[in-house]
């Protein structure tokens, strides 16, 4: 029956042709009913129906149309089974690296009336989501390479017109995976040069493509002439992965994937600044300051220590705002 059938926020993605973040975006606007099964968020059926009928008579109905209020949903079971409404009280972080996850348990407690959601989204498209206003926490790592400077400068020219602040999450060591033993002598990005070099890179929009698109351009090298430049892994885990099985020669990524993979070497080339930013909205202030008591507490910085690569010098940080 439709009334026992619940989806998860990447079913419905999945089943509307939209992204994920539009989903969150729906769930906060309270367009589409939503609940949490411990860290996981659900959405009926009936519910889902309801919203393609409301959103198929919104086309058709003049733009002064009276539409109701969509209410939120409930269940017999009640708080109970450990669900619990969060219509609107949700804050959505992006990004792909763990100390996030850890940032979520830690806003969870820190801020009770707000629900966490991650999604698991590149840097660059990130901060174009939050631009148009589909997420709250946006983490991003994008080098600048004309003046050496992460973030600020595609911070800057994206959210051109807001008012925000940008504050350190961690810096962390990145560069490249080779494999073991490094059979082709690649020392820095200058030898990214050598003819025949297999490639196994990030997808468009993520702070490691971003980085060795600046780093060929700086070096004058041309993506045409390194094979496999299209062949695209989703997470640092699977480019190193997969140099280490041979199938690329080198990819880029960070020092903790490296030391999670077996067979794969890594050279560190430089220092990564990963930023958090978020939009100083009236509405966005009390928890702004939260999350900032959270990014500068002693114990999220005992979590993050033993992680291998990570540099907390400057944790919690402001160092741009608007």
């Amino acid at each position: 029956m439709t009334a026992d059938i619940s989806y998860t926020t990447e079913e419905i993605a999945k089943l509307l042709k939209i992204s994920k973040l539009t989903v969150y975006d729906l769930i906060k606007k309270g367009d589409l009913p939503a609940y949490r099964v411990g860290k996981q968020m659900r959405v009926d059926a009936s519910d889902l129906e309801a919203y393609k009928t409301r959103a198929k008579g919104d086309m058709l109905a003049s733009p002064k149309a009276d539409t109701p209020e969509p209410a939120p949903s409930t269940t017999s079971s009640g708080t109970s089974s450990g669900l619990s409404s969060v219509p609107k009280n949700t804050l959505v972080i992006t990004g792909q690296d763990i100390s996030l996850d850890i940032l979520a348990k830690h806003i969870e407690k820190k801020i009770p009336n707000r629900w966490p959601l991650r999604s698991y989204v590149g840097s660059l498209d990130s901060l174009i989501a939050m631009y148009r206003g589909e997420t709250d926490i946006v983490s991003t790592h994008l080098l600048d390479g004309d003046t050496g400077e992460y973030n600020i400068p595609y911070v800057r020219k994206i959210l051109i017109g807001s008012s925000y602040v940008v504050i350190n999450l961690v810096s962390r060591s990145a560069g490249l995976y080779v494999q073991q033993g490094n059979p082709k002598k690649i020392q820095g990005w200058a030898d990214l040069k050598q003819k025949g070099l297999r490639l196994i890179n990030r997808e468009k929009g993520s702070g490691a493509r971003v980085l060795l698109d600046e780093q060929l351009r700086l070096h004058g090298i041309s993506y045409r002439d390194i094979i496999g430049y299209e062949r695209e892994e989703s997470n640092h885990m699977g480019v190193a992965g997969k140099v280490a099985l041979g199938e690329g020669d080198f990819g880029v990524g960070i020092e903790k994937a490296a030391s999670m993979v077996g067979g794969v070497d890594f050279i560190p080339l430089i220092q990564e600044r990963v930023d958090l930013v978020m939009l100083k909205k009236p509405e966005n202030l009390a928890w702004i300051e939260r999350v900032k008591e959270v990014l500068q507490s002693e114990v999220f910085h005992n979590e993050l220590r033993p992680i291998q690569g990570y540099n907390l010098s400057q944790t919690g940080r402001v160092l741009f705002e608007t």
